[in-house]
């Protein structure tokens, strides 16, 4: 069997369309649809159903992903242990990694970042969407989540608690009535999620606390809805480690509007063998405990 047909596969597995195959393997988005048309002919069975959106993996297609991600493993460890790579001894390849919007844009890519300037040969891909990606559809190698997957062949463990807490712009707050319990929320205007588009009931808050008579502005992207509160539109909870570090925000019923949310982690089990998954997986749980501080801050540990 070809080995380049098979690595066009994999390429085409990971990132969902001929385009950004073309861009990994460094050739023409052609050539990545003749190689594949190659090997569907040689297996019997269509491996990719055709999408407006890309390319996704039929049941053929999830069945021979993980024998060429076998293979894969073994043409790097060829690769690594050949005289002229012998100094080069770190993980290579590519890593998808799917988080949540905030948490993976203002925590995990600095530290993505760094991870691959201390091994060159490593390539990670941030999916930080506000949405849920599936680790069955090969959207991602490893996900964070904030619900713990409850089936398939997986390998889940805790990355770490965060808190998230009701804030409003201080101008804002002083121009508008004082906020002294939950009943004077009625006066003021939220921002909040789309809640047909809620993609995780673990970002239902605002039932506990009050129901807004009016949302002044709702988003799928928490970024968007950090401006509109910088902005002065309305309230709306925030992750801690956001918002805090914000001159312009003001906590709101600070020990009352708070929240304690967790981010779990999780990866195929078939992938814990491949060295690239590994050195990403062992760095998130570096992060979970060192931003520890930053995602549940200690006035907020204290009042658990």
């Amino acid at each position: 069997m070809d080995w380049d047909n098979l690595r066009y596969f994999l390429e085409l597995a990971r990132t969902g369309t001929l385009a950004a195959a073309a861009r990994r393997t460094g050739v023409e988005h052609t050539t990545v649809a003749r190689r594949i048309q190659a090997l569907e002919k040689q297996m019997g069975a269509p491996l990719f159903a055709r999408e407006a959106a890309g390319h996704r993996l039929t049941e053929a297609g999830r069945q021979l992903l993980p024998a060429v991600e076998a293979m894969e493993t073994a043409v790097l460890g060829v690769e690594r242990h050949s005289p002229a790579n012998a100094a080069s001894n770190g993980p290579t390849g590519l890593v998808r990694v799917g988080a949540t919007e905030g948490f993976g844009t203002l925590i995990l890519a600095p530290h993505l970042a760094r991870l691959t300037l201390a091994h060159p040969g490593l390539s990670i891909d941030l999916l930080a969407v506000p949405r849920m990606l599936q680790l069955s559809r090969r959207e991602a190698d490893i996900v964070i989540s904030l619900e713990r997957p409850k089936r398939g062949a997986v390998i889940v463990t805790k990355l770490a608690d965060y808190t998230l807490r009701l804030y409003g712009q201080r101008e804002y707050l002083a121009r508008r009535p004082l906020i002294a319990k939950a009943e004077d929320l009625r006066h003021h205007a939220f921002i909040s999620y789309v809640d047909d588009l809620l993609f995780s009931k673990e970002l239902q808050f605002l039932d506990q606390l009050h129901q807004p008579e009016r949302f002044a502005l709702r988003s799928t992207s928490v970024t968007a809805q950090y401006e509109a509160v910088r902005a002065g539109a309305g309230l709306a909870v925030l992750p801690a480690f956001m918002a805090d570090r914000d001159p312009i925000l003001a906590r709101v019923l600070p020990g009352q509007a708070e929240f304690t949310r967790t981010f779990w982690m999780s990866m195929p089990a078939e992938a814990k063998h491949l060295a690239r998954v590994q050195a990403v997986w062992g760095l998130l749980k570096e992060v979970g405990q060192r931003e520890a501080g930053v995602l549940v801050p200690m006035s907020a540990r204290g009042s658990r």
